[in-house]
């Protein structure tokens, strides 16, 4: 299995650091609004990452975070009227709510930063003993040039990053480029008690916090979006091997952007597209679908026309499924020879494509072909009931990575409707297809169509 890392530039094998266990940690949400599609992309990326290392046969330890503490959830607050921590017991099961409906494995532990203050004062006390950090009037700072390494996984330059920075929210900092630690409180703040005074973590040092209690100081794949690597990943490494002396995770993986006009989609531009409101006009299997039809390091151009083609994709296989489980094999007997080597050559297609950094548009193809070969044997009626399981179970195995297979829609229909297409069948049993060809109209009326193969009658709405 090969990966990008990030930190190398390159795809190198994936060997993780206990044998078949892996741990990973994925930088979650800042819980001050609803979730939009670049932090579904990034959740859904990293849940078929996660779900591909289990069907591979590693044990895998999931870590996906909460930041439920910083500048925008205090402000967006005070906005509210409302405490910080009821924002977030407001926004978080919105978060879960959405990431469910996208098919979204919920982490093996999800933590919330102000659960974890102690860990923090922990490590900046660590770090404040081995001479990296100094205090000024807001805060304890991390010195960034007492960490020689700093910039090794954003590529950065230090002498660079001087000459080019902005002019600091602070002049009193050493280094433009250092970071926050602890930031001494202000009125009306939420605050806690810390050894250089009350006052609240700074962002950076959450995420180092909360992956090394749950994980160690050395894992496996640290996550997140293409944005968070500088400076949120920088100096998440550079606090972090400060302060531990190893090596903080092995490998780095980051998803690319959402783009609307061939820009970052983003709530500072107002550009962006809440889960909740796309999940109004789609389908959430939709927008996974689109996710997976772009390799996870691609940018994605949104539009209303990628959605369409997403669900026209999407309805396929759907349609195919419901075929499928109402498929009555005729005669044949046995697992049959065909079916059997179709599964295996499928799989290996699969597993090179996922092997090779997760290659999930070629893993699709790989379904949608398989799809149509066992289609072609429905309409010939040559698949027997031990080839029909076979396939059956084969599918759903690749469906717990891909997520795609079982249709979540509310596929009732009124009790009419059902009658109709009933009175249809027995019109066409019968042989009368002047009458079965108005009840098709009737029910395309009513937003039904129905399909005819030798197979048998399907439906689906339109």
């Amino acid at each position: 299995m090969k990966v990008f890392n990030t930190l190398s530039g390159r795809k190198e094998e994936f060997v993780p650091l206990n044998d078949k266990n892996v741990g990973i940690y994925v930088c979650g949400p800042t819980v001050y609004d609803f979730g939009h599609l670049g932090h579904g992309r990034s959740a859904v990326s990293f849940d078929v990452i996660r779900k591909f290392l289990i069907f591979s046969g590693y044990r895998v330890n999931y870590v996906t975070n909460f930041t439920d503490i910083d500048d925008k959830m205090i402000n967006r607050a005070a906005l509210m009227k409302i405490s910080v921590s009821e924002l977030a017991d407001r926004i978080i099961p919105e978060y879960k709510r959405d990431y469910q409906s996208l098919g979204i494995m919920p982490g093996d532990v999800e933590p919330k930063a102000t659960e974890h203050i102690g860990e923090m004062i922990a490590i900046i006390e660590g770090l404040e003993s081995g001479g990296y950090t100094y205090l000024l009037d807001d805060g304890v700072y991390f010195d960034i040039r007492k960490f020689a390494e700093y910039g090794k996984l954003s590529k950065q330059n230090l002498d660079e990053l001087r000459s080019g920075a902005r002019v600091a929210l602070n002049e009193s900092k050493r280094n433009p480029q250092d970071f926050v630690l602890w930031k001494f409180a202000k009125d009306g703040e939420p605050q806690w008690e810390s050894p250089w005074g009350g006052g609240r973590p700074g962002w950076h040092i959450e995420c180092s916090a909360m992956s090394s209690k749950y994980l160690g100081q050395s894992f496996d794949i640290h996550g997140g979006g293409a944005d968070l690597t500088f400076p949120h990943h920088e100096c998440e490494i550079a606090q972090s091997e400060a302060y531990s002396g190893k090596q903080f995770a092995k490998y780095w993986i980051h998803n690319g952007f959402i783009q609307v006009n061939n820009e970052k989609m983003s709530k500072s531009l107002g550009n962006f597209f809440t889960l909740r409101d796309i999940f109004k006009s789609y389908d959430p299997q939709v927008v996974r679908f689109m996710f997976l039809q772009t390799h996870y390091r691609s940018p994605i151009e949104f539009s209303d026309s990628l959605l369409k083609q997403s669900g026209n994709g999407l309805m396929r296989l759907h349609d195919f499924m419901r075929r499928f489980g109402e498929y009555k094999p005729g005669n044949s007997v046995g697992a049959q020879p065909e079916v059997v080597k179709m599964i295996i050559s499928t799989e290996k297609r699969f597993t090179e494509a996922m092997c090779d950094d997760f290659e999930t548009p070629e893993a699709l193809a790989a379904l949608f072909d398989f799809v149509k070969e066992v289609n072609k044997m429905i309409d010939a009626d040559a698949l027997s009931s031990e080839s029909k399981e076979k396939v059956m179970t084969f599918l759903l195995r690749l469906d717990f990575v891909f997520g795609l297979l079982q249709s979540t829609r509310d596929e009732a229909v009124d009790g009419d409707i059902m009658e109709l297409i009933e009175l249809r069948n027995i019109a066409r049993k019968d042989k009368e297809w002047a009458k079965a060809d108005e009840l098709r109209k009737k029910l395309l009326d009513k937003g039904i169509i129905v399909e005819d193969s030798s197979a048998g009658t399907t439906w689906k709405k339109v």
